[in-house]
C-alpha cells in the first residue's frame, strides 16, 4: 500500500517482541522499543527534532491568486529519525493554531419574515485554541517512537487561502500534508527549498478535538492512502447539522447567533486575510441562508456522510452526552454509516460537555489511546480490538464496557400520550387538543422546571414514578399531530426530561489533588498534569435531550412547504441522541414548546399551537430490563 519502507512490527512477532524487548533492525538503525506488547517511551522529547514544512495543496486555489494554497505543517520527531529511524505520525489539523479574531454573531430577533431585527450582535464567544505542541501528543508519543506533526487549516496563520467552513478546500490541506508524508505532494522549507519525509513510515492517525476533531472526519472521507486511523473528538460529520437542525436555523449551544461564515472570520488569520479572503466571506454569508434554513448544496458540500462509503481509516469516536456545541447526532450518525460500511471502530461516551476525554479519567485514556495507536500505525498487536467496542459513563465516575452502542438489547418502544397504561407519559384524562403561545423570553430550562404544573408557553406529558430504572440508549423521535395559527414562529421543540432529584454533572471540571506524570517534561511543559473529574450538583430535574423542527420541513430538509393556519399535521422529528438512565422512582418528561431561546431564530411572539395529545407520540430506545 505505501511505497516506503515501513518498520512495522508484524502481527506474528509479537510474542517475540514481548520477549526480546527490541524490534529488529540493523545494528547500525535505531530502532523502537516494545515490552508487553506496547511501545517504549525510549527516545528524548527533549532532543526532538523540529522542523516546519510548507506543504502545497495540489489542485486547490481558494483565495483566487493564481497559485496553488500552501498549509504550514510543524513537525516534531525523535532525532533518531536523522539516523534511519522511520516513524508514523499522529497529525492534529486546525484553524486555530494562531488564535482568532474578535467577531460578531447574526442577530436571532427576527421579523415575520425571519429578517433580523435592527439591535446589537453579541460577540462570538471563545473557540479552543491550542498552542503548538502545548498538549500531551509530544511527551507521550515522541518518546515512544512516533512524529507529531501539526497542520494549519487554510487562511490560518502561516497557511495560504481562504477558509470556508468545513468545504472540500479545506479538507484538501491536511490531506496534502498525508501525501506530502508519503511523497505524493510537494513539501518546501520557509526560504523555498524543496524538503522531502524520508523519515516517515507514511502511516498517519489523525486526532483533535472539536474543528480539529472534524478535519479527520473530512479527511477520512476522501480516502486518502497513508491515513491509517482516525481519532475525532467532539466532532462534526455534517455541517448542517451543526446550525440548522430539520429545517430550522439552530445555534450551537453557547454559540446562539454564529453561523458559518461567522467561524470563517474568526479563523481568518493569514496575513491580509481581510482583503484576500473577502469574496469568499462574502459568499458564506449568501449561500448559508438564515431565513429559510432549509438543506442546499453549500450544506450538501459539507456533509462528510456522503462519502463514508470511502473511509478506509479506523475510527475511535469521542464523544461528551452533555456536549450542546457539537451536539451528539454528530458523533452518532457518523457511528451508523461507519457500522453500516463495517469500518473498525471505537466509541467511547463520557459525562461531559465539549472536552477533551484526557481532561477525564486520564490514564485510561492515554492506556486505550495508546493501544490504539500502536495497533494501527506501529502494527502492534496491543490487544486493543479485542476489548469492548463502546465505553460508555453511565454518571459521574461510573463507566460501563458494551460489546457496541447502541447497548445491546436496545429496541424502540412507542409510548402515547395519554394512552392511559404503562406506556402512557400522561396518567390524567386528556382533553381531545391542548394548547399553548409561543414566547421568546424564557428559557427551557424555565418553561420545563414547573411541569407538571400547566404553563400557556408549553405543554408537559409525564409519566407516573418509574417503578424500575428506564435506560435510553440511541436517538428518540417524537411525532406530534398539531395545527399552528396567529403567529410567525415555524418552530416546535421537544424536550426529554428527568424529573427527580438526584446528584448531576454540571458540565465544569474540578482538580482532585492529584498529579499524573505521563511523559517526558521540557522546560515549560512537565509532561504532568492536574488530574480532574466533573463536578456535581444536587438537582431536582435534567434536560436529557431535546430536538427541533421547522414545520414547513416537515416533509424534506431541502423544501420549504408553508403551513396553512389551523390546518392540523402530523409533525416527526428526532432528538439529539443519548444515553441516560432515568433512575426508579424519577419521573420521565417530554415538553412541547416552540421558540428555544437558547438555540432557535426567536420570532415575533404569539403563534398558537394546538396539539391532538391522543394522535402524537414519543419513541424510546429502551434497553432491555429497562423497559417502562
Amino acid at each position: 500500500m505505501h511505497p516506503r519502507k515501513v518498520l512495522a512490527v508484524p502481527l506474528v512477532a509479537a510474542l517475540v517482541l514481548t520477549l526480546t524487548a527490541t524490534a529488529p533492525a540493523r545494528a547500525d538503525v535505531p530502532a523502537i522499543k516494545v515490552a508487553d506488547n506496547a511501545t517504549q517511551p525510549v527516545f528524548s522529547r527533549a532532543e526532538a527534532v523540529r522542523q516546519t514544512v510548507y506543504v502545497e495543496v495540489a489542485g486547490t486555489d481558494s483565495d483566487g491568486d493564481g497559485r496553488p494554497d500552501r498549509v504550514a505543517v510543524d513537525v516534531l520527531r525523535p532525532k533518531e529519525t536523522e539516523q534511519g529511524l522511520k516513524v508514523p505520525v499522529i497529525m492534529e489539523a486546525s484553524p486555530y493554531y494562531a488564535g482568532g479574531n474578535d467577531v460578531v454573531n447574526h442577530v436571532v430577533d427576527v421579523d415575520e419574515h425571519g429578517n433580523p431585527l435592527p439591535g446589537l450582535r453579541s460577540l462570538a464567544g471563545q473557540k479552543l485554541l491550542p498552542e503548538p505542541f502545548d498538549g500531551y501528543y509530544d511527551n507521550y508519543f515522541v518518546p515512544r517512537g512516533y512524529a507529531i506533526a501539526l497542520v494549519e487549516n487554510l487562511g490560518s496563520g502561516r497557511a495560504t487561502g481562504c477558509p470556508t467552513t468545513g468545504d472540500r478546500n479545506e479538507t484538501a490541506g491536511p490531506k496534502a500534508a498525508i501525501d506530502w508524508l508519503n511523497g505524493r505532494a510537494n513539501g518546501f522549507t520557509a526560504e523555498g527549498e524543496p524538503v522531502t519525509a524520508a523519515w516517515s513510515t507514511g502511516k498517519v492517525g489523525m486526532i483533535g478535538v472539536s474543528y480539529n476533531g472534524t478535519l479527520p472526519n473530512a479527511v477520512a472521507a476522501t480516502g486518502v492512502e497513508g491515513l491509517e486511523t482516525i481519532v475525532p473528538i467532539a466532532a462534526i460529520s455534517s455541517w448542517y447539522d451543526y446550525y440548522r437542525a430539520n429545517g430550522g436555523v439552530v445555534a450551537p449551544g453557547g454559540f446562539q447567533g454564529e453561523d458559518a461564515d461567522v467561524l470563517a472570520k474568526y479563523v481568518l488569520t493569514r496575513a491580509d486575510g481581510e482583503r484576500v479572503c473577502a469574496p469568499v466571506i462574502e459568499h458564506l454569508t449568501a449561500a448559508q441562508d438564515r431565513i429559510t434554513g432549509d438543506y442546499s448544496s453549500f450544506w450538501d458540500a459539507r456533509n462528510y456522510l456522503n462519502d463514508v462509503r470511502r473511509v478506509k481509516a479506523a475510527v475511535f469516536v469521542v464523544h461528551g452526552l452533555n456536549d450542546w456545541n457539537v451536539k451528539t447526532k454528530q458523533f452518532a450518525q457518523w457511528w451508523y454509516a461507519l457500522a453500516e460500511q463495517r469500518v473498525p471502530r471505537k466509541l467511547w461516551l463520557h459525562q461531559g460537555t465539549h472536552m477533551n476525554p484526557f481532561s477525564l479519567r486520564t490514564a485510561e485514556w492515554l492506556r486505550q489511546l495508546h493501544g490504539w495507536f500502536d495497533h494501527w500505525l506501529h502494527g502492534i498487536d496491543s490487544g486493543v480490538m479485542r476489548e469492548p467496542q463502546a465505553d460508555v459513563e453511565t454518571a459521574p465516575g461510573t463507566w460501563e464496557r458494551h460489546r457496541s452502542w447502541p447497548v445491546p438489547g436496545t429496541r424502540p418502544i412507542r409510548l402515547r400520550l395519554g394512552a392511559g397504561a404503562s406506556l402512557g407519559l400522561l396518567p390524567r384524562p386528556l382533553s381531545s387538543r391542548e394548547s399553548f403561545a409561543d414566547q421568546k423570553t424564557r428559557t427551557a430550562e424555565q418553561l420545563a422546571e414547573s411541569a407538571p404544573a400547566p404553563d400557556p408557553h408549553r405543554l408537559a406529558y409525564l409519566t407516573t414514578a418509574l417503578p424500575s430504572d428506564v435506560r435510553v440508549s440511541g436517538t428518540p423521535a417524537v411525532t406530534v399531530r398539531a395545527s399552528l395559527r396567529d403567529g410567525a414562529s415555524p418552530y416546535l421543540t421537544a424536550l426529554l426530561v428527568d424529573y427527580g432529584t438526584d446528584v448531576r454533572p454540571t458540565g465544569a471540571l474540578v482538580a482532585t489533588g492529584e498529579t499524573l506524570c505521563y511523559g517526558q517534561g521540557v522546560p515549560g511543559d512537565t509532561g504532568c498534569t492536574a488530574l480532574r473529574r466533573l463536578a456535581t450538583a444536587e438537582t431536582p430535574y435534567k434536560i436529557v435531550t431535546r430536538g427541533w423542527l421547522d414545520v414547513r420541513n416537515r416533509q424534506r430538509p431541502d423544501r420549504t412547504d408553508p403551513v396553512r393556519p389551523g390546518r392540523e399535521h402530523t409533525f416527526t422529528w428526532d432528538l439529539q441522541p443519548t444515553d441516560h438512565v432515568f433512575k426508579k422512582g424519577h419521573r420521565l418528561g417530554l415538553v412541547i414548546l416552540s421558540t428555544d431561546r437558547d438555540y432557535t431564530l426567536r420570532y415575533p411572539e404569539g403563534t398558537k399551537i394546538t396539539v391532538s395529545p391522543a394522535r402524537s407520540s414519543l419513541t424510546l430506545p429502551l434497553t432491555v430490563g429497562h423497559l417502562l
